[in-house]
């Protein structure tokens, strides 16, 4: 249990603590509900299968080709975009139903309750890129990189996903209704995801479009695990990646915190 012993100011080391022990209390909720991480895998995988069949031939001249191309962004796309929804909409419900009011009670960072549920949803992306790798891997994918890039390209993916999901946060304390979070989330997911370098490269998408999909974050995490996945050379996507999600965080988590602390 957390220590009931009152401290105006927790040290870093327990804001860890109460973060881990909140973050288990989400875990607990999953294996009672676990509607939503199955969701995380196959809204992923099902994009990954549609899209080779329907476009490898056209864009990458088989479904192989394709496939070395499509995987690495499908894997961005698990370990981060699809765990939007319902992280947003997990905070919101304990803020309606009163659950935060008894965090709030207790001699905790107002992080913790936060930071906890975004390490339960890191688990999550680690399951998903597990089954998704397995998946991939049915269905031809093969790691070109060495076993360092490849290991990589997947911490490189579930860090953004990390990143992320303090967006989410964001919504879900910000918006009081888990329907008006869970429309909000839909709508910064599509242009996320499809915004992108995921199903073709973008100098072949329209003029606008291109411009979009060149300054999306998204597009510089998925090139980025590409080139690791594919022996490539990486230039500056990994370096753009690891910017873009500390700007997401020093930009979405203090507000996030700021937000909840006044939420009644």
């Amino acid at each position: 249990m957390i220590s009931q012993t009152t401290t105006s100011n927790p040290r870093r080391s327990d804001v860890l603590i109460h973060s881990l022990l909140l973050a288990r209390r989400s875990l607990v909720k999953t294996t009672r509900n676990p509607g939503p991480i199955i969701n995380g895998v196959l809204t992923p995988a099902l994009f990954m299968i549609l899209f080779l069949y329907l476009f490898g031939g056209s864009v990458a001249g088989s479904t192989g080709d394709y496939l070395q191309y499509l995987f690495p962004g499908v894997l961005v796309m698990g370990a981060g975009l699809t765990g939007m929804v319902s992280t947003g909409t997990n905070i919101t419900t304990d803020l309606k139903n009163g659950v935060t009011d008894r965090f709030r009670s207790l001699p905790i960072s107002r992080l913790a309750p936060l930071l906890g549920s975004v390490l339960a949803d890191l688990l999550r992306y680690l399951v998903a890129v597990a089954l998704l790798l397995a998946v991939g891997t049915l269905l031809g994918f093969r790691v070109h990189g060495s076993v360092a890039a490849a290991a990589g390209a997947i911490g490189l993916a579930i860090l953004f996903g990390f990143a992320l999901s303090w967006l989410a946060v964001f919504l879900g304390v910000l918006v009081r209704d888990a329907n008006a979070v869970l429309g909000f989330s839909f709508i910064a997911f599509l242009p996320l995801q499809l915004g992108s370098s995921l199903a073709a490269p973008t100098n072949t998408l329209p003029g606008w479009l291109q411009t979009w999909a060149d300054i999306n974050p998204v597009t510089h995490a998925m090139d980025a695990c590409r080139a690791l996945l594919n022996g490539a050379d990486v230039g500056s996507t990994v370096v753009q990646t690891l910017v873009w999600s500390a700007v997401l965080v020093l930009l979405f988590c203090p507000s996030a915190v700021a937000i909840y602390g006044r939420r009644e």
